[in-house]
């Protein structure tokens, strides 16, 4: 029997700061788009803090220090996201989740067009009847509780 190797803070760190992928040719497209959102996330994140270091705080002297922190700080978190984004999607267990998603991704059978369409318009159909059955009810109840008093009328 195989053990698998605990997940260790050493080993996490190491794998941070290596280079290459792992299978490389196994799951690329859930790891390309796991990838993407989890850049985007961290982009937003820098973005979001550019403008929140806008002002420059009062305890910088010169306004050259206070362009530099707006600027500098946002692209270190930016880079530093951005690689751990890359690593994460490389590590071993993480990539064999996403090679195992996209694999039973494979074997979904997607409906056709007009079964989409029919399926959607029946959804859709039947929210519009639940929600006009509950105004029903809700109307109902409501004359109900006036007629006998425990609401007030408007």
């Amino acid at each position: 029997m195989v053990k698998e190797k605990a997940l260790t803070s050493n080993s996490l760190l190491h794998e941070m700061f290596q280079v290459g992928v792992y299978k490389r040719s196994q799951g690329r497209i859930t790891r390309q788009v796991t990838f993407f959102v989890l850049a985007v996330t961290v982009a937003l994140a820098a973005w979001s803090l550019y403008i929140s270091l806008g002002a420059p705080p009062r305890f910088l002297a010169s306004t050259v220090e206070a362009a530099q922190l707006q600027w500098v700080l946002p692209a270190v978190v930016l880079l530093a996201g951005i690689w751990i984004a890359y690593r994460a999607v490389n590590l071993p267990r993480f990539a064999d989740f996403l090679i195992a998603v996209e694999a039973e991704m494979n074997k979904v059978s997607w409906p056709s067009r007009t079964e989409l369409i029919r399926s959607s318009m029946v959804v859709i159909f039947v929210i519009f009847v639940l929600a006009f059955l509950l105004f029903s009810y809700d109307i109902i109840w409501q004359s109900l509780f006036q007629w006998m008093g425990i609401l007030k009328s408007n």
